[in-house]
């Protein structure tokens, strides 16, 4: 075989978004080397807000009002350690990411901040112009300013150990193989991406992080819980994919089924389509569907003709997708349904961003445990930027030794097959199997059939990870959050109120901390 490209740094951070950026950043401002590698930016474009207790557009807010509705809204799940950590660094890394440039919306010095769904009070902050894209934009900057090395369309395809310890990876692009040794990994690869059929992923989010973290010695928890975004356009065809976001709900747009009815009062009396977290919200809008009372294409109508025209427009980005795409949301109604969105479990870490690996740090969606059985909009980003910074800083506190490693293995490991890469086909199939068996709903012989199937594929890392989702929702015999069983509708605090742990040894319950 042709030689290995090799190199070498203190802290690899597997990752080109919000967590992988900000991992970066934290190392390096520790004074460690750093590379920063990645396929693309993964989902992080197409963040809309992210919270933070400011209090400025609600001064009653605090940081314990925010424990309580991720508590809450997580339905009991969450790991109080990480939901302690988020809250109490949240406003900060807004702060920081306000100095470094990010044009958040503003009335004078306070922040605006929008009210989004599962949240007691309005504390997403945004920029009117696209969040996601201003924040990566700032984060790609401070990271070239500090020296951190890049480099784009590189997929991980596999993790490099030696004696237990993570030491690095190999990853794979246009120019061939490369093995980047490290004195610490940051994994920050995103959630499980493409793995349905009707998703908001972008096609670079290929479900890595959690097969390798698996085949690494790494703990998962929570795959069962599947967030579906409840609000997903499919007309105007033009933006099929594209989320409306809750916080035009809270700003006064409606959901509306086929007769004009706002459906969401009689699952929610007092509020309707607000202060309702989206797993909840999603089951809602799915039942109206199933019940025939939806309209063309399975699909209810999101109102926006009800918003002032002063704060419709201050959606600059849906706005003009929208007119792009032949609908005036002044007077026409966009149709929207569910679709996979995000993964509230994956890797198992401490309030560190340590996987209990040596070597190996995680942060961003490839993570579980902060956001329970469902995450509260608006947490994603907030997550991603926190652990991002946790991970990065610690790892560089926590590289290994220099010792030189074993170069024979290194590259007995890059000439395994590549597992970074699905066919079309198989990848059709997963993705059907997963549609159909770990959707909204699922039941035992639905999930035991998919298994049965998922079997007689190719091991890879996609079919791994869809493999976990389905034993960890086969396992728990409750509905809960963002996990609902057809057979098992209720919750069941006293058996389930515990995380279900998968690692190389199997499957088995791990309390909450």
């Amino acid at each position: 075989m042709p030689a290995l490209m090799t190199t070498h740094t203190d802290v690899l951070v597997l990752g080109g978004g919000f967590a992988g950026h900000r991992a970066a950043i934290a190392a390096r401002q520790a004074g460690a080397d750093v590379v920063l590698a990645s396929i693309a930016k993964g989902a992080s474009s197409y963040v809309l807000g992210c919270n933070a207790p400011l209090g400025h557009e609600d001064p009653l807010d605090s940081q314990d009002r925010y424990i309580e509705d991720m508590i809450s809204g997580g339905y009991g799940l969450n790991d109080r350690r990480l939901v302690q950590v988020l809250a109490e660094n949240a406003a900060q890394g807004i702060l920081e990411l306000a100095k470094a440039g990010v044009p958040f919306a503003r009335s004078g010095e306070r922040f605006r901040q929008r009210h989004l769904s599962g949240n007691s009070h309005p504390r997403s902050v945004y920029v009117e112009a696209g969040t996601g894209r201003a924040i990566l934009a700032a984060s790609q900057a401070m990271a070239r300013d500090l020296g951190v090395y890049s480099h784009t369309g590189l997929r991980v395809i596999a993790l490099l150990q030696d004696g237990g310890e993570v030491c690095g990876a190999i990853l794979t692009g246009r120019e061939g193989q490369v093995a980047i040794h490290a004195r610490a990994v940051v994994l920050a690869t995103g959630g499980v991406g493409r793995l349905y059929g009707d998703t908001t992923y972008p096609a670079d989010v290929g479900a890595d992080s959690f097969s390798l973290a698996l085949e690494a010695g790494a703990t998962l928890i929570d795959m069962e819980f599947i967030q579906f975004e409840p609000t997903i356009v499919l007309h105007p065809k033009g933006c099929k994919g594209m989320e409306m976001p809750t916080a035009m709900l809270g700003d006064g747009a409606h959901i509306l089924n086929a007769d004009g009815e706002r459906f969401m009062f009689r699952h929610n009396p007092d509020h309707g389509e607000k202060w309702i977290e989206k797993a909840r919200l999603s089951l809602c809008i799915q039942e109206e569907i199933d019940a025939g009372r939806g309209v063309e294409g399975g699909t209810v109508h999101f109102d926006t003709t009800a918003l002032p025209h002063d704060v419709l427009e201050g959606y600059v980005t849906h706005c003009a997708r929208l007119r792009k795409a032949g609908l005036d949301p002044r007077y026409e109604m966009p149709r929207v349904r569910p679709a996979a969105h995000s993964i509230m479990g994956g890797i198992a870490i401490d309030e560190t961003g340590w996987t209990g690996v040596p070597g190996l740090y995680a942060a961003g969606e490839a993570t579980g445990g902060v956001h329970g059985a469902s995450r509260i909009a608006g947490n994603g980003g907030t997550d991603a930027l926190v652990f991002g910074a946790v991970a990065g800083r610690n790892a560089a506190r926590g590289l290994l030794s220099a010792t030189p490693r074993d170069r024979w293995s290194v590259e007995q490991t890059a000439s395994q097959p590549n597992i970074g890469f699905d066919t079309a086909l198989v990848e059709k199939r997963i993705r059907n199997l997963m549609d159909d068996a770990g959707g909204l709903y699922r039941t035992e012989p639905a999930l035991k059939s998919a298994l049965d199937a998922l079997a007689d594929l190719e091991p890879t890392g996609l079919m791994r990870t869809a493999e976990c989702i389905l034993h960890s929702a086969l396992i728990r015999i409750e509905s809960r959050g963002a996990h609902q069983r057809r057979d098992y509708p209720e919750r069941d605090d006293s058996n389930w109120l515990h995380h279900v742990a998968l690692n190389a040894h199997g499957m088995t319950a791990l309390p909450i901390r």
